[in-house]
């Protein structure tokens, strides 16, 4: 927040067009304020507002974006603020088509607020000489943050303040009673009397005392309610963040980049949990000095009720469970404490897990605890403990097991795999230096319950279209049950990558080919980005001509890819998703022995060699072999099949096929 700290003070001198300028309807300067922290984290300068191949990148920033603001007008006290910031929120929608234009916009106001500074003389280090931190969500490096270490910083200061007023206090207080056991005596004496001087001085010293006790009283209240201010922001901001790190955990599914360490969140939560106490302390003592007015009492509660969120906040699921469980299988999972530290030592904190519906983790937003079971866990208890080497604090539960689940009325064609269930995680803990225990609670992400391996594809998919559809702060489970096609490419290429541990994505050709596929319409070659497809689309309904819906077949390509074929894929030897129409228009020119690979669209798992052949009658056509799958693959290779191959001899456009796939020859 370093350039938006030297830009504020500046914002006065500015005349209202520049402002207006600076800051147009559709990236106002609430924006710029609120998100100040997350914004200048961001790596704007490193787009190429052009290549529309960085599009998902964009997306995603402008999704975050949306959320965090969102975040922000939830937590802000001022009723007309949060309907503002909501309304604002709502109308970044207008970036939806052109997430770029967003890119654009965010960079040339940061460009634009640089120059401004330069103009008056305060200088700011360039953009791209910050110093670069771990990889942001997108993929891309981002500046290390040090706001909140900063912020924490000045919190401290706040507190050292006012402990030291309180100590100045005391020393006041201590020589104004010096100053009136030694006036005493003095009293009546005349105006004659030569230690009647004496004794001014002393009164009027004493009058001095009592007024520099009155301000210091006064500025340590002061303090005290400015700490408490800054605490709340500080406090706010820490627990977005910690929103922010589940949020990407749940997008982390579908193969969005998650750095998944707590350590920077836990020592600032345990930074904030010693300011409160030492707030508390102070608030104290400053009750036994001037009463318990009514100030004091409402900071008091304040504090208090900042401690239970603080508190309520900092139980996280580390480790998720399986997003799909089967009934009589093990799984594990890990639920960490941010402040477990922090915890009274004497009795084991035991953390309880329940599995709950999406009606139940409704009702959990609204206070209400479960009271039925819906299904009956093994080994559902396990004990907080601390790992001195990690500094961790954590409850594992290393062999739970589903032993019976109970399902709930469904829908109209509504199916087993697409009910959603969640872990819900309960405990009551002392925090060192509290009186009363704090009941705390954490969910899992959302799982889906099976009871055999053959509903296992269809849960996954119940399971892809939550993480990757889902709006931050939803109702629990509620996701859209259409989406934009662009969306949907975001997600399969996202997906496809993550799942096949592989840098190559699904290009334009693939993602057209898929679209065609899932909207059957195989010949048109118009842009499908804003199509919307449905949940239906995507794993209900079967493809044409076939007995298996999109997600099962494109499911089986990827399983197909990263158990044998991921290397191929990775160097760009496998063409992949291509219709037949495409194949025919890059392939009818070619001389005959051209070939290709594509994923077969008539057999689940299956990989097809697409060549340029003759005919009966001297012509040429294009012609596929039959698929190979997993099996086939698994008794010869890919490469020691296309060897053996005598019509094909040029992988497509025309580089031989013994120099291209000889490194996958194994000589059998």
């Amino acid at each position: 927040m370093a350039l938006w700290a030297q830009m504020t003070p500046q914002l006065q001198y500015l005349p209202t067009q520049t402002l207006n300028e600076l800051y147009p309807d559709t990236f106002p300067l609430d924006v710029r304020h609120y998100l100040a922290n997350w914004i200048e984290d961001q790596r704007w300068e490193s787009f190429d507002v052009d290549n529309m191949e960085q599009e998902p990148q964009a997306r995603m920033l402008l999704d975050q974006m949306v959320h965090l603001l969102q975040e922000v007008a939830q937590q802000n006290p001022n009723m007309v603020e949060r309907v503002k910031l909501q309304h604002i929120s709502k109308n970044l929608s207008v970036f939806q088509p052109q997430p770029m234009l967003l890119v654009r916009t965010v960079r040339d106001i940061l460009r634009k607020e640089r120059h401004l500074l330069a103009q008056a003389g305060i200088g700011f280090p360039p953009f791209q000489s910050m110093p670069m931190g771990p990889p942001a969500a997108n993929g891309t490096p981002q500046p290390v943050r040090e706001d909140s270490k900063t912020d924490v910083d000045n919190l401290v200061l706040k507190v050292l303040e006012i402990q030291n007023c309180r100590q100045t206090l005391h020393q006041l207080q201590e020589d104004l009673n010096w100053e009136k056991q030694e006036t005493e005596p003095m009293q009546g004496q005349n105006d004659l009397d030569p230690h009647h001087q004496d004794q001014v001085t002393r009164q009027n010293r004493i009058k001095q005392l009592e007024y520099n006790y009155a301000i210091c009283a006064k500025k340590r209240v002061q303090l005290l309610q400015e700490a408490m201010c800054a605490l709340e922001q500080c406090q706010s901001c820490l627990i977005l963040r910690i929103k922010s790190w589940r949020w990407e955990q749940h997008r982390s599914t579908i193969g969005v980049h998650f750095d998944d360490n707590l350590g920077p969140l836990q020592t600032w939560c345990e930074q904030l949990l010693g300011v409160n106490g030492n707030l508390r302390q102070e608030l104290m003592l400053v009750k036994r000095d001037h009463g318990a007015g009514e100030q004091f009492q409402t900071l008091e509660e304040s504090l208090a009720c900042l401690l239970q969120t603080l508190v309520q906040n900092s139980l996280v699921v580390d480790k998720q469970p399986p997003q799909v469980i089967k009934t009589q299988s093990k799984f594990s999972t890990t639920v960490r404490h941010l402040l477990g530290e922090k915890m009274a030592p004497g009795k084991p904190v035991v953390l309880k897990a329940q599995i709950i519906t999406e009606a139940q983790a409704r009702n959990l937003g609204q206070g209400i605890v479960p009271n039925e079971n819906v299904g009956e866990l093994i080994n559902s208890t396990a004990i907080l403990e601390h790992n001195t080497a990690s500094k961790s604090t954590c409850a594992t539960f290393r062999n739970m097991s589903i032993r019976k689940i109970k399902r709930a009325d469904r829908k109209g064609s509504e199916s087993v795999t697409e009910e959603k269930f969640a872990l819900l995680f309960t405990t009551e803990m002392t925090i060192t230096g509290c009186e009363s225990p704090h009941g705390i609670q954490t969910i899992s992400l959302p799982v889906v319950v099976i009871v055999h391996g053959s509903q296992e594809i269809n849960a996954m998919a119940t399971i892809i279209w939550d993480c990757a559809f889902s709006e931050p702060n939803r109702i629990p489970f509620v996701v859209p049950d259409r989406v934009p096609w662009k969306q949907m490419c975001e997600a399969l290429s996202s997906k496809f990558m993550s799942e096949v541990q592989t840098q190559r994505g699904l290009d334009r050709y693939n993602l057209h080919f898929l679209a065609q596929k899932i909207f059957d319409q195989p010949d048109i070659s118009e842009d499908f980005s804003n199509m919307p497809v449905s949940w239906a689309q995507f794993n209900k309904e079967v493809l044409p001509g076939r007995n298996f819906t999109f997600w099962q077949w494109f499911e089986g390509v990827m399983d197909l890819t990263k158990k044998c074929l991921r290397d191929y894929w990775s160097d760009g030897l496998i063409f992949g998703f291509i219709g037949k129409q495409h194949l025919h228009v890059i392939l009818q020119n070619k001389p005959n022995g051209t070939f290709l690979l594509r994923f077969s669209d008539s057999e689940l798992g299956g990989i097809t060699i697409a060549y340029v052949g003759p005919t009966d009658n001297g012509g040429r056509k294009v012609q596929n072999i039959q698929p190979f799958t997993k099996k086939d693959l698994d008794s010869a290779g890919l490469g020691d099949r296309i060897r053996d191959i005598n019509c094909i001899t040029y992988v497509y456009p025309d580089l031989s096929k013994n120099e291209v796939f000889k490194k996958f020859f194994t000589g059998k």
